[in-house]
């Protein structure tokens, strides 16, 4: 097939009205439409920081399972090789190696109250998906609630102009946790997105949608139902009674059923009439479960309209800056972007029809190829960000810097690597992520100065870390000038931090003389393996742990150890570094006190996605691989003992994999069959507790190795 020649801006247009949609209803979700208009009126945008919300918030900005499932699930494809033959079981399988028990993307209302949460206490317990999310097994009212919904929308972008594979996909993606209207009101809006691509007519959109649900359910009476309301009746607000009347909550069970939020989607794109921004103000303005069903509108109607229509709604979508949130077990995603996901989807959908696809500027993190993408980035000082076209390359885009400078006072641009400041505490799920870029990584950056500025000013990349005191604390590379019209590309290799993360990373000028003009930055980015130590800073503060993803019961530094790591019941990993990290080594000396079994892990990418050399309780050494299921890729005997530091190191290199323990090789494995070829670090622990001061990462030393203990 061909993709429409606009496809990756109308692909980003989908994603920025779901991120938008979200954190425009996130602050009054389960609000009734009653309660919206005594308290706040129509919504005509964002009222975060209204004093009588019960999740007021400062930013706007938050963790929302809405948005953390539609681009976390959507991983299954490239996770399983991108084959259209992608079944549920693989989806569930997906579930459990991102979502963190307790912690990340559900509401964990528990078994037969949440529905996501029952799903997933299925899957745990070993039933596979699509049995996971059945009304045989759960029973109707639960498998009918809005979850399958909300996670959609990706699969519907994956597939423009084919709702028939958007709906086949939305079926497998939904039937992990959901049946019967769930499922094909999820069907309808995967319909809706894809077909918005090619069909701007609303009813033409829902007259292909509907055409691929059965016509005896419920959904495709509720649709027929509203759409002759619509017919008759020019006033919204009187239509929204009769949905209420006719298909209200009082009529289905259940804490957020699908069929009255659904009937509010399909309401909001009738009378919104084609336009983004009335379309958004009326489905909020409807109530119940208002930041899912704004996230459903503002992806369809992104999509149908594109970028333009973002123009006429700048106080909508320069607050956001393109920031997501994305705390998973995959720690090194949490924080991304617009941008980010939108490439992401494209690579699924070329690899999906075997299309070649590359990124823009060599695969730069940033690069701001997309009209109005900032990707995060914001300005500290006098200084104000805007996407421009890059003057040495009018084919191109770029970051533009609008500066004003007097002497001695310096500007900046910065955008997060790691949890920012005000997302330290957040009034949903906590933001759990690893930082994306660490020391001993080499940063690149490329800047152009417009012609016209008044003269030459100084450019430096830097960064902003957590000192001690969880403050931030810039740290500055070597300075370029730059004279206008120059241009230059710098590279910075990231310090030692002392153990502290990474917190934002960006570019700071200055000049010694009066100056004003525009900088454009290219591109930023960065690459190459970490050469860091992991270590508890001598005063206090927090970041310098929560840079660890903790899949466990505890990570307690409150003791003799920094790293004093408890599980209950089963195995916990904690978690740092990123799915970019491929060949490294990662050491640690880990003692054990009362564990079933410990060890170290490498290329992780997730709870179910890893390699680990683990010390067992049955006296033997074993390097394992996680990869749905388990398997002993090597074992030998050693008796351990508790209380003993042991000295463990993983080097991975290629499809080579090898394990010391103390100054032993004791594993050198060639991992042919589906080699991890990437991801971060973990600790490990089994039942018990352990724990170590210092975690080691940087360049393999395979040449180092003694060709006595190569024969393993």
């Amino acid at each position: 097939m061909k993709f429409p020649l606009d496809y990756a801006e109308r692909v980003y247009a989908g994603v920025l009205g779901k991120i938008i949609g979200v954190y425009m209803g996130r602050p009054f979700e389960g609000w009734t439409y009653e309660q919206i208009l005594d308290n706040l009126g129509e919504i005509t945008g964002y009222v975060h920081d209204r004093h009588d919300l019960p999740l007021r918030t400062r930013q706007i900005v938050v963790t929302d399972d809405d948005i953390s499932g539609t681009f976390t699930f959507l991983r299954a494809l490239p996770d399983y090789g991108y084959s259209l033959s992608l079944t549920a079981t693989q989806i569930g399988q997906t579930w459990l190696n991102y979502l963190i028990e307790n912690r990340t993307v559900l509401w964990w209302g528990g078994l037969g109250n949440s529905t996501e949460h029952t799903a997933y206490l299925r899957l745990k317990n070993g039933i596979p998906a699509p049995q996971s999310g059945s009304i045989a097994l759960n029973g109707k009212v639960v498998a009918e609630q809005i979850g399958a919904q909300i996670f959609i929308d990706g699969w519907g972008l994956i597939a423009p102009g084919d709702p028939v594979l958007a709906v086949d996909l939305a079926r497998r993606a939904a039937s992990v946790s959901h049946d019967g209207e769930a499922i094909y009101c999820a069907q309808v809006v995967a319909a809706l997105v894809s077909q918005a691509f090619i069909e701007p007519n609303i009813d033409k959109l829902l007259d292909i949608a509907v055409a691929l649900i059965p016509n005896d359910s419920v959904t495709y009476r509720l649709i027929a139902t509203v759409r002759d309301w619509h017919a008759g009746e020019p006033d919204w607000h009187v239509t929204r009674a009769k949905l209420a009347s006719h298909y209200g909550y009082d009529k289905y069970g259940g804490n957020c059923h699908i069929i009255p939020n659904h009937g509010l989607v399909i309401l909001s794109l009738l009378y919104g009439a084609g336009d983004l921004g009335r379309s958004l103000s009326i489905v909020n303005t409807c109530g119940w479960d208002t930041d899912c069903n704004a996230g459903n509108v503002g992806c369809i109607m992104g999509v149908r309209n594109g970028l333009n229509a973002f123009e006429a709604l700048p106080a909508w979508r320069e607050p956001v800056a393109d920031q997501i949130y994305l705390p998973t077990a995959d720690g090194g995603r949490s924080i991304s972007d617009a941008v980010q996901e939108t490439y992401r989807i494209l690579e699924i959908a070329h690899a999906l029809r075997n299309q070649p696809f590359s990124r823009p500027k060599e695969g730069a993190r940033f690069h701001f190829a997309l009209p109005g993408s900032v990707q995060g980035f914001r300005p500290y000082g006098p200084v104000r960000l805007k996407n421009a076209v890059n003057p040495n390359q009018p084919g191109s885009r770029a970051l533009a810097l609008n500066y004003r400078l007097a002497p001695a006072v310096s500007a900046a641009a910065w955008t997060p690597t790691f949890v920012p400041p005000d997302a330290i505490e957040m009034p949903s799920y906590e933001l759990l992520a690893s930082p994306t870029v660490y020391p001993g990584q080499k940063v690149h950056a490329a800047l152009v100065a417009d012609r016209s500025n008044t003269g030459p000013v100084q450019c430096t990349l830097a960064l902003r870390s957590y000192s001690e005191r969880d403050e931030l604390e810039t740290v500055r590379g070597t300075e370029v000038h730059l004279a206008p019209s120059e241009s230059v590309h710098m590279t910075w290799q990231i310090p030692d931090l002392g153990g502290a993360p990474v917190a934002q990373i960006g570019i700071s000028i200055s000049s010694s003389d009066p100056s004003e003009g525009v900088l454009y930055l290219d591109r930023l980015t960065w690459e190459g393996i970490p050469q860091v130590t992991f270590v508890r800073p001598a005063t206090g503060g927090t970041m310098w742990k929560r840079q660890w993803v903790v899949a466990a019961d505890g990570l307690d530094d409150r003791f003799d150890e920094a790293f004093r790591m408890i599980q209950n019941r089963g195995r916990g990993l904690a978690i740092t570094g990123t799915r970019e990290w491929g060949d490294y080594r990662v050491q640690t000396t880990l003692t054990p006190h009362l564990v079933k079994a410990f060890g170290l892990a490498a290329r992780v990418q997730g709870l179910e996605r890893y390699y680990a050399l683990m010390l067992t309780e049955m006296g033997t050494a074993r390097l394992i691989k996680r990869l749905d299921g388990e398997f002993v890729l090597a074992e030998r005997d050693f008796v351990w003992a508790l209380g003993q530091p042991y000295e463990l190191t993983l080097e991975v290199e290629g499809d080579q994999v090898r394990a010391w323990v103390g100054r032993k090789l004791f594993f050198w494995v060639h991992d042919a069959d589906h080699p991890l070829i990437s991801g971060g670090v973990a600790l490990v622990c089994e039942e018990g507790r352990v724990g170590t001061d210092l975690v080691l990462v940087g360049p393999c030393l395979e040449s180092q190795i003694p060709a006595e203990s190569r024969e393993e």
